[in-house]
């Protein structure tokens, strides 16, 4: 009994601890505001509040995807990280990920704990520290959630939480500061990112492999059972938010507004446009219809592969980039059907192997040309920087993947991670959350309360 009781109260109780800390916080005077260029801070402001809009885009996303009795349970999933990795970010994250290095591998967690000094700290270059931090922020909350489509239909609510938490502090951070911190080690390697092939989508894509090996096959899945999407209307509203949202996530990274921002933002309309036709002409070239979901899923590949090359590379490269990066995943995913992995919905395939696609390319098409802080490719007769990429690449993928598969088994022996039979057949919507969509009325606790 006293177990249940702790399990029940335990997360409450740290936030309360946390929220009492939070008091003793000194206060320091916030930034000289005639630092800083207004039309920048006005940029990022936007393009961050644009990136937060793709953690419910990916809630759409998903939750459209899965069967119904389960699309409440996968999109909190994605919307609950804005919460915990906020929380997080402001307590230590962002101290881990763009404090005062360790060694290029990590930061000192008490730099801005708990954002001590950060609205006072020196610029990062013509915004604020405090406006860098909370553009972070974004990247942070939305990279635990992409893990959740490999794992949805199956894991249990509170350990999904607890994985969060401890795959922003032993996975994402550490990888920020190695990609992105001026001390980092990838970065002083010579390794380019520009928002996050490595530190979002291949560390994602490989949590997400991670956490289908650990949590093991869905009944549905072992009795080869197709499970109908529940809502494409859905899938079609996240991938016009998380499109929408990009633009802020790789035109942002630019941290200014200049050429640069415009240029990555073209590169990246471009490649999700090539990626969606790619995806669905090479269904339709294989035998298969033209598909709603085909497209779809096609310009999110996309949008993964040109992350991290986006202001890096030439806006015609870009169209090479999707079109190649959504081929290869696409034939990633007819691999993944043929095997006993159950991704329930491919984001290894996609994030993973797309990131992978999107930094190897980005080997091969950056241009000092388009950006003269970055690097001439293989392309441009430096086959050293590509190989400088495939390097960074591999690095990321074994750390991402031992890291996650590490906390994936720790929280299994914390509590169970995977819900029971039972639990699993009623659907997690009801089982984890009493909730549940029902012919278009909401049932909450049993009893209907609203209809549609």
């Amino acid at each position: 009994m006293a177990k249940v009781l702790f399990k029940q109260w335990a997360p409450f109780a740290i936030l309360i601890l946390i929220a009492v800390l939070s008091l003793f916080v000194p206060l320091l005077p916030n930034f000289d505001e005639g630092k800083y260029n207004a039309a920048d801070v006005a940029f990022i402001l936007v393009a961050a509040a644009l990136v937060f809009l793709m953690t419910p885009g990916l809630a759409f996303f998903y939750g459209g995807m899965v069967h119904r009795k389960n699309v409440l349970s996968t999109m909190i999933k994605s919307v609950v990280a804005a919460g915990v990795i906020t929380v997080l970010w402001v307590v230590v994250g962002f101290s881990l990920a763009f404090g005062n290095s360790i060694g290029g591998f990590i930061g000192d967690p008490k730099t801005f704990l708990f954002f001590q000094g950060v609205n006072s700290g020196p610029a990062w270059g013509t915004i604020p520290l405090s406006l860098f931090a909370v553009f972070q922020l974004m990247f942070a909350i939305i990279t635990p959630g992409l893990v959740v489509g490999a794992v949805a239909e199956r894991i249990r609510f509170t350990s999904y939480i607890l994985f969060i938490v401890l795959f922003a502090l032993f996975v994402y951070s550490p990888l920020a500061h190695w990609t992105w911190s001026p001390n980092g080690f990838l970065l002083k390697m010579g390794v380019l990112d520009f928002a996050g092939g490595t530190v979002v989508h291949i560390s994602a894509g490989m949590a997400a492999l991670a956490g289908a090996l650990v949590l093991k096959r869905r009944k549905s899945h072992l009795e080869h059972k197709e499970v109908p999407p529940a809502n494409i209307p859905y899938v079609l509203i996240g991938t016009g938010l998380l499109w929408f949202g990009w633009f802020g996530f790789n035109a942002g990274s630019a941290l200014s507004a200049n050429a640069l921002a415009v240029s990555a933002f073209l590169t990246t309309n471009t490649a999700a446009g090539a990626a969606g036709l790619s995806w669905m002409f090479f269904d339709v070239a294989r035998g298969k219809k033209p598909s709603v979901l085909g497209f779809c899923i096609g310009a999110v590949v996309g949008l993964v592969a040109i992350t991290p090359g986006a202001g890096f590379v030439s806006i015609p490269s870009s169209i090479f980039i999707g079109v190649a990066a959504a081929v290869v995943s696409n034939l990633v995913v007819s691999w993944k059907q043929k095997t006993s992995l159950d991704d329930t919905l491919d984001v290894f395939p996609c994030h993973g192997v797309g990131g992978i696609v999107g930094m190897l390319l980005t080997g091969v098409f950056a241009t000092k040309t388009v950006n003269s802080a970055g690097a001439d490719g293989l392309l441009y007769g430096n086959a050293e920087f590509f190989f400088i990429q495939l390097k960074g690449a591999l690095i990321v993928i074994i750390f991402s993947f031992v890291v996650s598969f590490v906390i994936f088994k720790l929280v299994n022996l914390i509590q169970p991670i995977r819900v029971s039979e039972a639990e699993e057949e009623v659907g997690l919507d009801a089982s984890q959350h009493d909730e549940k969509y029902t012919q278009g009325t909401l049932i909450v606790a049993g009893k209907e309360v609203a209809n549609n």
